[in-house]
């Protein structure tokens, strides 16, 4: 369906389309209240509802292709390697050699594709509960897909709770959280419990990291995320944060964790990945991540720093002087 600005294609358009400016979508939630980031529809691509949640594709007049999920964006095609490319790569560039990796949600494959860089990496188990995202994210978005053509991937469509719980002890090197934001299907991957069943399936000195919100919009989110982290994980534990500009405020976070074992460092990564590495000529090279910006994830605005804790590689997020002056 084309969009533009009569009446006829606007009174079509899904709620999440504003109706204050027919012809644009307008991303509202009560997670980020009073705000709201708008990008110009040229074409409804698909809209569907699976047994989880609503599911859109539009093509937009700046970001290319666009994939929203209950309303938010999920990713668009052309910003959407700053936010794969980092989940993925601040965790496995960040312990040495890599071998078995386990994705929870990320059914877009963007994550898939990411960790598929790592020669070492020998398997690579997704558990995704949308069946729909999968499909449509094939459809819509092959460039990302691409990563479930890899045949080191198995693909578990199901809930990742219960997944997690099945997995015996010590089974992963690394495990990343490619999850939406807390509400929905997504609530149960922020809550303390499911922070011991990764711990549990990692190895001693093992990775988790998982999608954490922004600095901007949620600090208590964060605070409970980091509260949760540092009593279940005894190794490092430490916050890092990208931009991505049709992410809400233009960052996300990312929650970093290792459990007791060899020391991880991940503010200085030991497991460098080259943008034109030859082995992942099929992914299209890197177009965000390098070192330099690895290390640079982890330095904090001063207002977030000021709650920082003394204990080396752990951090408390303050909510304070947002708006002094």
């Amino acid at each position: 369906m084309e969009v533009n600005n009569g009446g006829s294609a606007a009174a079509e358009l899904p709620e999440c389309i504003s109706s204050v400016i027919p012809g644009w979508f307008s991303e509202i939630s009560p997670l980020w209240p009073g705000e709201a980031h708008s990008i110009k529809v040229d074409k409804i691509l698909f809209q569907g509802k699976s047994d989880y949640q609503n599911v859109l594709v539009f093509q937009s007049s700046t970001y290319g292709k666009v994939l929203v999920l209950d309303g938010v964006i999920q990713l668009t095609e052309r910003d959407e390697c700053a936010y794969q490319e980092m989940i993925t790569h601040l965790p496995l560039c960040s312990i040495p050699n890599p071998k078995k990796v386990l994705v929870i949600g990320g059914g877009d494959g963007g994550v898939l594709r990411e960790v598929a860089r790592h020669s070492s990496v020998e398997k690579i188990d997704i558990c995704e509960i949308d069946k729909m995202v999968i499909d449509v994210s094939k459809q819509f978005f092959p460039s990302v897909a691409v990563g479930f053509e890899d045949p080191r991937v198995t693909l578990h469509v199901g809930d990742g709770v219960a997944f997690l719980k099945a997995v015996p002890e010590g089974t992963y090197d690394a495990i990343i959280v490619d999850s939406s934001d807390p509400i929905g299907p997504a609530q149960e991957l922020f809550e303390k419990p499911f922070f011991g069943s990764l711990a549990k399936a990692l190895r001693p000195g093992g990775v988790m990291c998982t999608q954490a919100e922004s600095i901007w919009l949620h600090m208590h989110i964060i605070e409970d995320i980091v509260a949760n982290c540092r009593q279940i994980f005894k190794g490092s534990v430490n916050y890092a944060w990208t931009s991505v500009p049709t992410y809400p405020s233009g960052v996300i976070g990312f929650m970093l964790c290792a459990t007791e074992g060899p020391t991880v460092d991940f503010k200085h990564p030991i497991n460098p990945i080259d943008a034109d590495d030859s082995h992942v000529k099929t992914k299209g090279p890197l177009k965000f991540y390098n070192s330099e910006i690895h290390s640079a994830a982890f330095c904090l605005p001063s207002f977030a720093k000021k709650g920082e804790s003394r204990v080396e590689g752990q951090i408390a997020i303050s909510t304070d002087d947002y708006y002094s002056t």
